[in-house]
């Protein structure tokens, strides 16, 4: 998708591109390129994080979920990145607290739901956010963050909510009070397009078998604080064992695939929805 090249220019990755792009095998004149195993590895639901000393504006998230998925908004914003709508850009007024405002936490570089073309943000995340200030009655204003920082920034009351494609998990509920589930979301394994590793496999044990049999020499790129390192890594909460390779952790899924294509990691581990924008894009510009 052409949307993404801005991001991966703005995340100042022409450099990398170029140096990158220059040997090795792939599916493109001899230039490496990328592929998603089409296999969900994880079954997730994502939600939004609201301001714990706010339980009027949960209320109300809740009942706008529940209008958006049940007239078909939700499913119209869906279609413009799933099927052959147009992104809606959506912008963001200044922070002003003398004003009646929504302020929204988010990471804008998590294609489809939430990324920047110029001064616009645009995503699933984004024009919901949109839509909800609006069933608010307030000025939307919008917090561009480290992923990591998301959730703290509302709960320190920062911000008011959190719109960046988020995971429940228990160690959030600390920070926020989540929403009703909007999506659910899986990770997928992104890997280099001459590797037929996975090629056999056909489900997540099977993929899950080969990576058991890595050790430590093998790197896997995951974007910092999701799921993705969590699933690599172990985690109780989810039941994840992890594995015995070296997790990378980047600042996004992007800088992590152009890293694999750049021969210093084997595989990436992201959001299905982030994977497959994200390697359309890589590969359209190698």
């Amino acid at each position: 998708m052409k949307k993404l090249i801005a991001i991966l220019l703005a995340a100042g990755m022409t450099t990398a591109m170029l140096a990158g792009c220059g040997s090795g095998e792939g599916g493109n004149g001899g230039k490496k390129t990328a592929k998603v195993i089409d296999i969900a590895l994880t079954d997730e639901e994502y939600a939004f994080g609201v301001d714990k000393a706010q339980p009027e504006l949960l209320e109300s998230v809740n009942a706008f979920i529940d209008e958006i998925t049940g007239n078909g908004e939700f499913d119209e914003i869906c279609n413009h990145y799933f099927g052959d709508g147009t992104p809606v850009a959506v912008s963001s007024a200044e922070l002003d607290p003398s004003k009646d405002q929504l302020v929204v936490a988010t990471n804008a570089a998590f294609e489809p739901f939430e990324y920047m073309e110029g001064e616009n943000y645009y995503g699933i995340d984004m024009e919901i956010a949109a839509k909800l200030a609006e069933y608010l009655d307030k000025e939307l204003v919008i917090q561009n963050m480290e992923f990591d920082a998301v959730c703290l920034s509302v709960g320190q009351q920062k911000c008011d909510i959190a719109m960046a494609g988020l995971t429940v998990r228990e160690d959030r509920k600390e920070q926020v009070d989540f929403s009703k589930s909007y999506y659910n979301a899986s990770q997928q394994l992104v890997v280099l397009s001459d590797n037929t590793e996975f090629d056999s496999c056909s489900d997540a044990a099977a993929v899950e078998a080969i990576l058991k049999e890595k050790d430590s020499s093998t790197k896997v790129g995951v974007q910092t604080g999701t799921t993705g390192q969590f699933y690599s890594e172990g985690d109780a909460e989810f039941g994840f064992d992890g594995f015995a390779v070296e997790t990378k952790g980047y600042k996004n899924g992007s800088l992590a695939v152009q890293d694999m294509l750049n021969g210093n990691i084997n595989y990436v581990i992201i959001d299905s929805a982030p994977a497959k924008c994200i390697t359309e894009a890589i590969n359209k510009v190698q």
